[in-house]
C-alpha cells in the first residue's frame, strides 16, 4: 500500500540520491542501481527502500512542475495559450485530467507567488 503524500507544510524528506548509472551497467537489463550485487537482505531492503522513496519524491516533484507548466500554458493572458485539450494531447492526459492539473498548477503558482504553502490536492 502506498504511503500518503506528505502535506505541503511538512518538511520534505531528503531521499537517497539517484546516481546516474555507467553506460555499460545501464545496457545490462539485469542491472538496477547495483541492487543485484547486494547479498545481505537487510542492506538490500534498506537500499531498495531508499530508492523507492527517492523515486516517489521525484515523481511528486515532477507532477508539481507539470501542473505549473500546464497552468502557465493555459493562462488566458498568454497570446499563445493552449486549451485543456491541447495540453492533454501534449502530455498524453485526458482532457479532464488536464483541467485538474491546470487548476492544481494555478494553486501552486499562487502559493509560490504569495510565499504561502498550498493544500495537498490528494
Amino acid at each position: 500500500m502506498a504511503e500518503p503524500t506528505p502535506r505541503r507544510n511538512a518538511p520534505r524528506l531528503r531521499p537517497a540520491p539517484l546516481l546516474f548509472e555507467p553506460t555499460a551497467a545501464a545496457d545490462d537489463p539485469e542491472h538496477f542501481f547495483d541492487l543485484e550485487s547486494i547479498d545481505d537482505p537487510r542492506a538490500l531492503l534498506s537500499r531498495a527502500t531508499e530508492l523507492t522513496q527517492a523515486f516517489r519524491a521525484a515523481t511528486d516533484r515532477a507532477v508539481e512542475f507539470q501542473a505549473m507548466a500546464a497552468a502557465q500554458l493555459a493562462d488566458p493572458r498568454r497570446f499563445d495559450r493552449l486549451t485543456p485539450a491541447d495540453i492533454a494531447e501534449r502530455a498524453e492526459w485526458t482532457e479532464d485530467y488536464a483541467k485538474k492539473m491546470v487548476e492544481y498548477g494555478r494553486d501552486l503558482l499562487r502559493g509560490v507567488s504569495e510565499g504561502a504553502e498550498t493544500a495537498d490536492p490528494v
